[in-house]
Parts: C-alpha cells; structure tokens; sequence
C-alpha cells in the first residue's frame, strides 16, 4: 500500500520539490498556467507527502487521470482539483511499490545554507515566543535550541524534518484547544464545501487524511502561525 513506503527515498530532492512540482505538472496537465490551486489541493499534496507517496507516482497519476478524461466523448466538467486524480495517483504509487523503488547514492544537497536554516529556527522560536495565544514557549525552547545545533542538524535534514514535525503536531493541538465551536464548525463546512465533488472518487482512509491536513492547515492560517517544516524554507 502506498503509505508503507519510505517517506526517505529520494530525499531531499523529491521531498523540496514535491508542491511546486505537482503545483506545474497539473497545471500543464490542465493546460491553464493562470490556475491557482486552492486550499483544498495543498491540503491534498501534503496528505501525498505525509504519506510517503513518491513525487513520481502522484505526476504519473495527474498524467493517467488527464488521460483518461481527453478519453471521453462527453466531457461535463473543467478538471478544477486535483482531488480529481486521487485514485489514479493512489494507483501509480502501488505500481511503484509492487515494483520496488532505487535510491541515488548521492542525493543532491538542500536548497538552502546552513545559516538559511539557523534564521528559520531561531525566526520561528521567536515568532511562536511573541504569539498572541502565549502558549507556545517550550516549543520556541526546543527551536532555540535546534537553532543552537544547526551544523548538527543540517548534516541529517531527514531527522531534524521528524523533530519539526512534532514540534508543528505540538503546536497544532495547542492552537486547537483555543479554537471555538463556531471556528471550527465554519472551518468543517469550508471542507464539505470544497470536498463534496470529490468524495466518491476517494477513499474513506484518503478523505480522513485530507480532511485533517485541510483542518490543520486552516488552523494554522487563522491563528497567523508560521510552518516549522523545512520545505517552508526551501519554497
């Protein structure tokens, strides 16, 4: 199944580059250079990249679900998500496991210098440390001191991306636990809203998972809170 595969493989080309590229390659797909993905889709190639989908398959999948629609007689409907491709994508990132996966030897370098990710560390710990909510210290500790250790940290991104990850699931439940009833019923019908279209064409396992990264992401933009990911350094 697509989420047992290694989230490392490739890294950290494919990882650096997994939205811009599936960001380009639907839009060409589409054939609209103008197009703007919407909430809904970012929420979507994160839950891809959470779960271990290689950028490969998620192109390849964009590729056969485009496809397979210029394929009809009766076209009813612009492509306007890319939730649209979920079970084409889903599809090639089987292939690909089924198939067995190679890594380079040498994976290239990340898209940043090391004093690049020492600003972010420290940038992030004293935004979360002046945030309005003021319930964000220990994590902007943990960030100082990763900011501390950089030269450490930038010698094993793949590890230091796992911390940031549970320094942001910290986060995330801290930011929650102000939320009111009303934000978070207005944020769950923004997501039915946008998600209705497309929900025969997922999974229950892939509508759980995108419903969370959508809820998270909204969340996160309300509250005015930065990611601690690495990738929102590199883009």
């Amino acid at each position: 199944m697509a989420e047992e595969l290694p989230l490392e493989q490739d890294w950290p080309r494919n990882y650096f580059n997994y939205f811009t590229e599936v960001e380009e390659h639907f839009r060409n797909a589409r054939g609209s250079g103008m197009f703007l993905l919407s909430p809904l889709d970012w929420a979507l190639v994160e839950a891809w990249k959470n779960s271990g989908i290689p950028l490969e398959a998620v192109l390849r999948g964009i590729d056969a679900a485009f496809q397979k629609w210029r394929s009809r007689k009766q076209r009813s409907q612009a492509v306007n998500s890319l939730a649209y491709c979920a079970q084409a994508i889903s599809k090639e990132a089987e292939i690909l496991a089924n198939a067995g996966t190679s890594r380079s030897s040498a994976p290239p370098p990340a898209p940043f210098e090391m004093q690049d990710l020492q600003a972010f560390l420290a940038g992030n710990a004293e935004h979360l440390r002046s945030h309005k909510l003021g319930a964000f210290s220990a994590i902007a500790q943990s960030l100082d001191d990763l900011a501390v250790q950089t030269e450490a940290h930038f010698q094993n991104l793949e590890d230091l991306e796992r911390r940031l990850s549970a320094l942001e699931e910290k986060m995330i439940a801290i930011a929650r636990a102000s939320q009111s009833e009303d934000q978070l019923l207005n944020a769950r019908r923004d997501l039915d809203r946008q998600l209705q279209p497309y929900r025969s064409k997922m999974t229950t396992e892939q509508l759980a998972m995108l419903e969370k990264q959508f809820l998270d992401r909204k969340l996160l933009e309300d509250n005015g809170l930065r990611r601690l990911s690495l990738f929102y350094l590199a883009a």
